[in-house]
């Protein structure tokens, strides 16, 4: 094609005269294709046109009026454009657009989000017979604005110049084609087990779903045949199945809690409503006496998909939403036992915070033996892993607590009473909670700390009794003290075990969902052969057990793990990062005062050593809670903007009663 050379060079200034003296010659498919895009590209880019009422109007609005008006002053030229258009909808597969365009082929977030990371990587073609491939190369995503305003008569002239009455019975059987292919997706997804399963029985009861594809076969029937009373009494009847299609998808949600989210169902519910709502909108254009201004309604619609169709962030933010919401309120629930209101609570936590203690002594112990044993990298991690998962599940099942997995589990307990505070009572509320979790978090450290320091040094002292030698040496302390220095990159450490100790809280979550969805509490109450190796009352002791530890059993041991095995597997690809966890670090700090003696405070290295704890606890604990809180406020749906005034509240509570962050008040 003529214009095809000046386009390389002139970089989109598009000359129309050359544009249709090139529709003369279209050549095939794809330079057909070629010459609408150079088209509308010309509608967006070339220069302002003259306006007499207001002067130069650079909208491609009035460019397209420009372009209708020439068309109409040269015969010939719009002979050969309608000709173009004549060639390109007897090519063009249009249903693939009106019913497949922004709905992924297979109802899965995984394949969909490869599809768009492929459409953003790969370059799309015109030489292509399916529409909806082609519609993004037509337009962009901001041309809804210029196409929404279009006046009703330039509207009414374009369908002239794109549908000229020959086409009307191809264009009509073509709306009609998606018209039925879109019920029959609405039917097969509304149908299927994972949907149909969650929603509400008296919803689904007179079978919307199945009545969809005979009614919209009634309609196209009475479309062809002219009957007009009856279109529309058919179209009456289809848009009022829609409407319960859609009532019985939303009802969905409301089951997911009981059921268990799966992001691949939130994906799917998603897309059934979206299709409910384009042939909601085929069907006004069906039936509608002003057809030009519904097919512009359905074009702006289409145009918007294509910005949803190439975000990649609000798809998944979008289709993960249900899934982060149902961990953080498993975290919340959780969470409410870590908080403490009264004193007999603060108690109760001090004493479960040394139990934990004790247990990490042991695991202090047992991390140092692993050591001696000089085994190759990775295999001394997944022994240190193992150790950490061992020594965190016993301090679950002994209803003992660690400190440091408080802050991801109560950050959204908190962050729910968020809700309330939007009164001056609700905000007292908030604030008190504030100061319960911070002095929860204050009980925990001291108990863990209080027990893990003396148990250590017991151990030691009592080694050295019975064999002569510390059950620690002096060389295996020397690097620890090392390791700990406070101007080394301990405070980066600390942080990173923070994050780990939030991804353990989401895994802990993720695992409770995928146990409620795939029901396997039922399974073992009434699966035939586990009924028949426990027992009736032994399987439905477990199924309780299971569904009321899973999620600590997944929290604990991943912690544990990731604890081993992520600094050697990070080391591996040449990121130097390591694991500082205040309880355990405080263990290891404790070994090296007993294997030394009092000779230790002769050391500047275990100075700037027992300096570092606080701070390590500190950051284990902050970006602990900071991220589980950001999340719980996202999954909530705040956004923040109250933040100010819940922030100066607190800080009013910490200049008149400081001592209630620490213990609680007299009375409680």
């Amino acid at each position: 094609m003529a214009f095809a050379s000046r386009a390389a060079g002139d970089g989109g200034a598009w000359d129309l005269t050359a544009l249709l003296n090139a529709a003369a010659h279209p050549g095939h498919l794809a330079q057909r294709h070629l010459w609408l895009i150079r088209l509308l590209q010309w509608l967006r880019r070339a220069p302002a046109v003259p306006d007499v009422a207001h002067g130069k109007a650079p909208l491609p609005a009035t460019r397209l009026k420009h372009l209708l008006n020439v068309l109409a002053q040269h015969p010939e030229h719009r002979q050969n454009v309608q000709a173009l258009l004549r060639a390109f909808w007897h090519d063009i597969d249009a249903t693939a657009l009106l019913a497949d365009f922004g709905f992924s082929p297979r109802m899965s977030l995984r394949s969909e989000l490869w599809l768009r990371i492929g459409d953003k990587l790969l370059p799309a073609t015109p030489e292509t017979r399916d529409l909806g491939t082609l519609f993004p190369l037509l337009f962009d995503a901001d041309d809804d604005h210029w196409i929404e305003s279009i006046d009703d008569a330039t509207l009414t002239r374009v369908a002239d110049l794109i549908w000229p009455d020959d086409l009307a019975a191809q264009s009509r059987d073509v709306l009609l084609g998606a018209m039925l292919s879109l019920g029959s997706a609405i039917a097969a997804a509304g149908l299927s087990g994972p949907l149909r399963r969650r929603m509400d029985a008296p919803l689904v009861a007179d079978g919307p779903f199945h009545q969809l594809g005979a009614s919209i076969e009634r309609l196209r029937q009475a479309t062809m045949h002219d009957q007009h009373a009856e279109a529309l009494q058919e179209a009456t009847y289809v848009r009022a199945l829609l409407d319960t299609c859609r009532r019985a998808t939303d009802s969905v949600r409301e089951h997911l809690d009981e059921f268990g989210v799966s992001v691949d169902i939130v994906f799917e519910c998603d897309h059934l409503r979206e299709r409910t709502l384009r042939l909601e909108a085929l069907l006004d254009v069906a039936v509608s006496p002003h057809r030009a201004h519904e097919v512009k309604r359905l074009t702006v619609t289409l145009l918007r998909s294509v910005l949803q169709q190439r975000g990649l962030r609000a798809l998944i933010q979008r289709h993960t939403h249900q899934l982060a919401r149902r961990v953080v309120e498993r975290n919340a629930e959780a969470g409410e036992h870590y908080i403490t209101r009264t004193r007999r609570e603060y108690g109760r936590m001090l004493a479960r915070a040394a139990g934990g203690g004790l247990v990490v002594a042991g695991t202090t112990m047992v991390k140092f033996a692993l050591g001696a044993l000089l085994l190759l990298p990775f295999w001394e991690g997944v022994a240190n892993g193992v150790n950490y998962a061992a020594s965190f599940v016993a301090i679950m099942l002994l209803h003992w607590t660690l400190a440091t997995k408080q802050p991801a589990m109560t950050a959204p307990a908190l962050a729910a009473k968020l809700s309330h505070a939007t009164s001056t009572e609700g905000l007292n509320d908030f604030v008190d909670a504030v100061a319960q979790l911070i002095r929860s978090q204050v009980a925990g450290v001291l108990g863990n700390l209080l027990a893990v320091v003396p148990a250590v040094l017991l151990v030691q002292t009592v080694s050295h009794a019975l064999t002569g030698t510390p059950w620690i040496g002096v060389g295996a302390t020397s690097h620890t003290l090392h390791s700990l220095h406070l101007w080394g990159p301990t405070l980066l450490f600390a942080a990173f075990t923070g994050v780990l100790l939030f991804l353990s809280s989401m895994i802990a979550g993720w695992a409770e969902n995928w146990f409620v969805f795939r029901q396997l509490d039922s399974a073992i109450a009434w699966n035939p052969r586990i009924v028949a190796s426990l027992g009736d009352a032994r399987a439905q002791r477990w199924a309780r057990w299971w569904r009321a530890n899973v999620s600590g059993l997944a929290g604990n041991i991943s912690l544990g793990l990731m604890l081993g095995l992520v600094p050697v597997l990070l080391n591996f690809v040449g990121l130097g990062l390591d694991v500082r966890h205040v309880t355990l670090s405080t263990g290891m700090v404790a070994a090296s005062a007993g294997a030394r003696g009092w000779s230790v405070l002769d050391d500047p290295y275990f100075g700037w050593a027992l300096a570092s704890l606080p701070l390590i606890g500190v950051l284990n604990l902050a970006v602990s809670f900071w991220l589980a809180f950001t999340l719980a406020l996202r999954a909530g749906g705040h956004r923040g903007s109250d933040r100010q005034r819940i922030y100066r509240a607190i800080r009013a509570r910490v200049f008149a009663a400081p001592a209630s962050f620490l213990w609680p008040p007299k009375g409680r």
